[in-house]
């Protein structure tokens, strides 16, 4: 009974997020420096720092149908989280993630795995190394975007 209501709980987040025709916009930014120019990015860049934002809700109490719809995704996230376990950005993430092939969402998975040591491990890093690791995390960026984890 407990799969049977996680599974129609699924469909209906899947069929909520497929009755748009726009991709949900990144929530990733990139902070890019480049010749002492400071640029903002949704795509990676080379030594990249990312930020995590959350975009505004409206002005003045109004509200535009993308925040309207975003609400309500995240009110039938909460009445079913008892049930899946997830808040409603990882039950956001993992209904974008169901329409991934198989082999798309191995990797996808081992690339949250790999981006944050790698993170982790540039921020420590210096010298020629921290180049190296500058590459190899600017080449993680964007296959998860290319991937659209």
């Amino acid at each position: 009974m407990r799969r049977i209501a996680i599974c129609i709980s699924f469909a209906a987040v899947s069929a909520a997020s497929c009755a748009q025709t726009l991709s949900p916009p990144s929530r990733s930014v990139y902070k890019c420096s480049a010749n002492g120019k400071i640029t903002y990015s949704d795509a990676p860049c080379l030594g990249a720092q990312r930020l995590d934002i959350e975009p505004t809700r409206g002005v003045g109490g109004r509200e535009g149908r993308d925040v309207q719809r975003e609400r309500q995704r995240e009110m039938i996230a909460e009445a079913i989280r008892p049930l899946t376990g997830m808040n409603a950005k990882q039950l956001d993430l993992h209904g974008r993630r169901m329409k991934l092939t198989p082999e798309a969402q191995r990797e996808c998975h081992a690339l949250d795995a790999q981006t944050p040591a790698t993170e982790r491990e540039e921020a420590q890093a210096a010298g020629e190394r921290r180049e190296i690791l500058k590459v190899n995390l600017l080449n993680l960026r964007q296959r998860q975007r290319e991937l659209r984890c």
